[in-house]
């Protein structure tokens, strides 16, 4: 009697059963989840469940990563610190030789009777939004009487002078920028020393120095700052560089074009001067007409 052995192995249904079955169950889940959002409750206990393992699991690159950023940051830290020792160092050096030329300064002042300087107070301003008049070079800030911002106070930057307060409300203040055509500033030719009048042209990054002989000597490159004569604007504070120097034989005067140092259509934040140097009440002016004698009377 024949008879076949048991197979060794239980190999169950066949590969070709299985797809169909493990297919028709992703169809199922797939459609449960997008139609009827059966497994969003699964899904949330399994990443749940497994994000222990996934923290394990990414642990070993997190702690490389964080070693590599240490010694990094550590070499960057004494690479750093050595340059601000460095700097630290003629930062000091700097600051005996102003404190060594403010004291000599000091017994100049004393020695020649010269009226001294006031501390000079800045407010720092936020620039709001630019004029809505196309016409005009102006810009809006967000300081204004509250904060003691007064008319015809000088607005400047890092680089340089920016423009003059114009117009002053309860919390804001209306600023017109040096290139606004009309708006003038009296300055001096830090080379020369020549003084002069800076205008403005209506034209952003251009303006025009005027009443310049054509003997004058005006080069490419000559730094102008203000000269203080006006009693608005401090002495000394960067304003223009010379661009073109053109002159004219058939004119009367050269045409000197600069451009400003200050950030006049570029700037966030701007300070605005509230104390400069005193200067004393402007003199009575003379009358025009010397006043007649009396003629005497003829004796009869």
């Amino acid at each position: 009697m024949e008879h076949t052995p048991p197979p060794f192995f239980n190999t169950g249904p066949s590969p070709l059963t299985r797809l169909l079955k493990f297919s028709a169950l992703s169809l199922v889940l797939l459609i449960a989840d997008a139609r009827y959002k059966h497994l969003d409750a699964i899904r949330q206990v399994a990443a749940v469940a497994i994000y222990p393992l996934q923290r394990i699991a990414a642990a070993p690159a997190s702690v490389l990563s964080r070693l590599s950023e240490f010694f990094t940051s550590h070499a960057s830290l004494r690479a750093e610190n050595a340059r601000l020792e460095q700097e630290n160092l003629a930062s000091a050096t700097l600051t005996q030789k102003a404190h060594a030329l403010a004291a000599e300064n000091v017994n100049l002042r004393k020695l020649l009777e010269a009226r001294e300087q006031q501390v000079t107070r800045m407010t720092l301003a936020q620039v709001l939004y630019a004029a809505r008049n196309p016409f005009t070079q102006r810009i809006v800030i967000d300081k204004g009487g509250q904060h003691e911002v007064r008319n015809g106070q000088p607005v400047v930057d890092a680089a340089g002078v920016v423009g003059q307060v114009t117009r002053v409300h309860p919390m804001l203040a209306e600023v017109t920028l040096i290139t606004d055509k009309g708006h003038l500033i009296p300055v001096l030719n830090a080379r020369t020393g020549m003084r002069s009048v800076l205008a403005g042209t209506g034209v952003r990054g251009v303006l025009e120095l005027q009443f310049v002989p054509l003997n004058a000597d005006v080069q490419k490159g000559d730094q102008l700052v203000t000269s203080g004569i006006d009693g608005i604007y401090t002495p000394g504070l960067p304003v223009a560089e010379v661009v073109i120097v053109e002159p004219n034989p058939a004119a009367t005067f050269s045409r000197v074009a600069c451009k400003p140092l200050g950030g006049v259509s570029n700037n966030t934040r701007v300070f605005v001067v509230q104390g400069s140097e005193a200067v004393p009440p402007r003199p009575p002016e003379d009358s025009e007409q010397a006043p007649r004698g009396r003629k005497g009377r003829k004796g009869g």
